[in-house]
């Protein structure tokens, strides 16, 4: 594999010299940032706009223990029992214990969370928690904390705001971060963002998938370029369908958020009997991956394309007020959710996967630290718990922040001079990129998506590698070429991981291997160069 995507000699590109380079505008990219003091020079270079990222279409909410009913101990007890035993347990007493000063600091920044009481914050029910504790700003919780993070960041002098700058890959000279070379989209040009720190927020990897609730940004540029540069990956396997996402002709991935279950929502099938209660005991709110298996089982038991939620219970008032977003786009495509129920079917959401990491985030390479969906300490284990994924970013975005605050104390600003050439024996080709992503996408939603077996996996895989190999030597001149080569390279990582985990847990389930082994399997598969 080569190790870069382009040929290229540091002395004929562009540079820039920072304190700290940010790959990403999402929270966990934006939050590390404001963590970082104003004294020091940090570049964010994002790959659309600011406001372009999984976190802005983040609708249920922020998991946070402020219940009197509730503890970070419950909250922890919650989590572990999502991860299906692969959770870090050091990592989710981080999560647990210090969500509510990072609650805190968002409010402060003016996000205007739902409230019951001036001073009392609403707190509502999501798939396997045992409290109420998702806070939550209307349906649009993700937007609501972005547009406030991303506005505090305008504010700040120090920050330099790249958009439209693709990330191809990492710069690493001796197992050190020295920084990165991008593709500027508005000039089409290559160029370097020189320094020892480099915090990579990517988010996820959902374009891998033909059906996401993911944005198309989601290529997995992140952990691909991490992978090049010989950072360890984690947990590739685990990848969470949301199950309830919108079924319609002209939209299949707008998310009809978990707080609509967790307000008590309840599935039906084409037939309009509730199914939920033959699958689990927490019916509706077991966890995600109990929920889109049902909901899998249940169509194709029905023969049918999708399955509803009903919420028809509750007056219109209540649910144009309480779920403004998703009241207001169902009813555009002329669905009454006070009268319809929903048709909705599951959707790849969530990479429990990612760049390896410590509660730190410090990955495999010195100076180079990963956060949020795109990094992998061990939180979520095989599952992850909803509304854990915003917290996740906050709270570790901030640990991050105060880490790369002490190295810069100690550093000073110093730098050494980076100098690197690279050349490969990539030539142009012909190749219909749109055909092979779409076949990709096809591919792993067939084969590598809900329930998997070993010849699915086998089919997948030997296609996947086709295509790797196909794409080693092209010339990659546009953004289009770069991520098919992340698109690729990912899709196979993520087929070998889960045809060597030979049992089922979480969100990888294999109808071969249909039952959880922990003596054998109670691990962590890594993948590194």
């Amino acid at each position: 594999m080569n190790r870069y995507l382009i040929d290229f000699d540091s002395d004929e590109i562009e540079a820039e010299y920072h304190d700290v380079v940010v790959i990403g505008s999402g929270i966990a990219g934006v939050y590390t940032t404001l963590d970082i003091p104003e004294e020091y020079d940090i570049a964010i270079l994002t790959k659309e706009t600011l406001d372009v990222s999984n976190s802005v279409l983040a609708q249920g909410g922020i998991a946070v223990s402020l219940g009197k009913k509730d503890s970070p101990e419950l909250h922890f007890n919650d989590t572990i029992y999502a991860g299906a035993g692969l959770c870090d347990e050091e990592a989710v007493w981080v999560l647990v214990n210090e969500a509510a000063p990072n609650i805190e600091a968002l409010v402060k920044y003016g996000v205007n969370f739902d409230r019951v009481n001036p001073d009392e914050l609403a707190l509502t029910r999501e798939g396997a928690h045992s409290r109420n504790r998702i806070i939550h700003a209307g349906d649009s919780t993700g937007k609501e904390v972005c547009d406030k993070l991303i506005a505090a960041v305008r504010t700040r002098n120090n920050i330099k705001i790249k958009e439209r700058t693709f990330v191809i890959d990492l710069l690493v000279e001796n197992n050190t971060c020295r920084g990165v070379i991008a593709f500027d989209e508005d000039s089409s040009t290559f160029k370097l963002y020189l320094s020892d720190i480099v915090v990579c927020a990517t988010g996820g990897f959902g374009q891998l998938y033909a059906h996401t609730t993911n944005p198309e940004v989601a290529t997995g540029d992140g952990v691909c370029m991490a992978y090049r540069a010989g950072a360890e990956l984690m947990d590739l396997e685990f990848i969470q369908f949301h199950p309830t996402v919108l079924y319609h002709p002209e939209n299949k991935s707008f998310l009809i958020s978990e707080a609509v279950r967790g307000e008590g929502a309840l599935l039906r099938n084409k037939y309009g009997k509730r199914f939920m209660p033959e699958y689990h005991e927490l019916c509706e709110l077991a966890p995600r991956d109990v929920v889109s298996r049902a909901i899998f089982q249940e169509m194709k038991k029905t023969n049918s394309t999708n399955v509803y939620l009903d919420i028809t219970f509750k007056d219109r008032e209540y649910l144009e007020h309480r779920f403004p977003n998703i009241f207001k786009t169902c009813l555009s495509y002329g669905i009454d959710i006070s009268k319809d129920y929903i048709p909705v079917a599951p959707a790849e959401h969530y990479c429990m996967g990612g760049i390896k990491t410590d509660v730190f985030g410090r990955t495999k390479i010195r100076g180079f630290y990963a956060c949020g969906e795109t990094a992998c300490n061990g939180i979520h284990g095989a599952n992850r718990l909803a509304s854990n994924s915003m917290l996740e970013g906050l709270v570790f975005g901030r640990k991050i922040g105060d880490e790369v605050t002490n190295i810069l104390k100690e550093t000073k600003g110093m730098r050494s001079p980076f100098k690197c050439s690279y050349k490969s024996n990539r030539v142009k080709k012909d190749l219909d990129i749109d055909k092979i992503r779409a076949d990709i996408q096809n591919t792993m939603t067939e084969k590598v998506g809900i329930i998997r077996d070993r010849e699915g996996l086998l089919e997948a895989k030997r296609k996947i590698d086709n295509y790797v190999e196909l794409l080693s030597d092209m010339k990659n001149e546009t953004i289009r070429d770069f991520e098919i080569q992340n698109i690729a390279l990912l899709s196979k990582l993520v087929i070998e991981s889960a045809l060597e985990r030979e049992e089922s847990r979480g969100a990888h389930y294999r109808s071969d291997f249909n039952k959880r082994d922990d003596v054998n399997w109670r691990r962590h598969i890594i993948k590194s160069l």
